[in-house]
């Protein structure tokens, strides 16, 4: 019991940094990305935003393995916001 509860709170910790960060990482992305593309670079754009959708593709995949639905449907969230960039940014 004890054991499940550790476990537990390890899993919350872990998937609240994660998350933070992954949060983060798209707070740059969507600051930056309008930026970068007046730039003229927006392929940089592109592989940055590819990144970001794998990391948070394996941190999602991560939360479902270890049944942490919530953190998986937040990830799922920010890889569509991505998506979304990425495929504003392949129109221009």
């Amino acid at each position: 019991m004890a054991d499940d509860r550790d476990e537990s709170r390890a899993n919350f910790t872990y998937f609240t940094s994660e998350y933070a960060q992954a949060l983060q990482a798209f707070a740059t992305i969507e600051k930056q990305a309008a930026t970068i593309v007046a730039f003229g670079a927006p392929e940089e754009l592109r592989v940055f935003i590819d990144q970001f959708v794998e990391m948070a593709d394996r941190a999602r995949q991560l939360a479902l393995d270890r049944d942490e639905p919530n953190f998986a449907e937040w990830f799922l969230e920010l890889i569509q916001k991505a998506e979304a960039i990425r495929s504003a940014v392949v129109k221009s």
